[in-house]
């Protein structure tokens, strides 16, 4: 009787324990400081293509910001914006950052500097949706303590690469008609054949 109250009792402590971590230790996007100020090249609006189009990101600290000694790399993401999450539950915007799925294309993660810009072309499979910018700020330990955004007003829209070319749609054309007129020869011979 003592030993099962022993293991009960170790197994409320670890997971309380376990518990207290996963509250503590999870970022929560309304908590972060919005520190960087962050534009893209693209204009609101403005259609890219996957594989062919680059844009360029540019951060730096804003000047009420105060200070950013804590901040050791920087994470800049595409991120879906609110438009092309409507009805997708794994493009959802989640306050706790471990939980949220907006921003899942990493353009960068580099050493922090207050003033940053970088050039990403755009890869061939990220999905035809509305896109904005994130930038994070990491600590030492890799945990995001600021960040800022091209929301709200800066969206642009990709358009990713299909792959079916006019050479694939010609033999598929090719080898459906094929297909029908050998199913037709054969029915024919074999009907002609029941027939004798």
């Amino acid at each position: 009787m003592a030993r099962q109250g022993m293991v009960m009792a170790l197994l409320l402590v670890v997971l309380a324990a376990g518990c207290w971590e996963s509250v503590s230790g999870a970022a929560m996007l309304s908590q972060l400081k919005a520190t960087l100020a962050v534009t893209a090249s693209p204009t609101p609006n403005q259609v890219l293509h996957g594989g062919e189009d680059v844009i360029t990101v540019t951060w730096s600290l804003n000047a009420t910001a105060g200070t950013d000694a804590e901040y050791k790399k920087v994470k800049v993401s595409l991120c879906y914006a609110p438009v092309s999450q409507k009805g997708r539950e794994w493009r959802k915007t989640h306050d706790d950052l471990k939980k949220d799925k907006t921003c899942q294309f990493k353009v960068t993660e580099q050493a922090y500097a207050a003033t940053g810009t970088v050039e990403y072309r755009i890869a061939l499979d990220i999905p035809t949706a509305t896109y904005f910018v994130r930038a994070y700020a990491l600590d030492a330990s890799g945990s995001q303590v600021a960040y800022g955004q091209t929301l709200p007003g800066a969206t642009f829209d990709v358009v990713s690469i299909t792959g079916v070319t006019t050479s694939i749609k010609v033999a598929a054309a090719v080898f459906s008609t094929f297909s029908v007129a050998s199913l037709a020869f054969f029915f024919f011979i074999e009907k002609r054949k029941k027939n004798n």
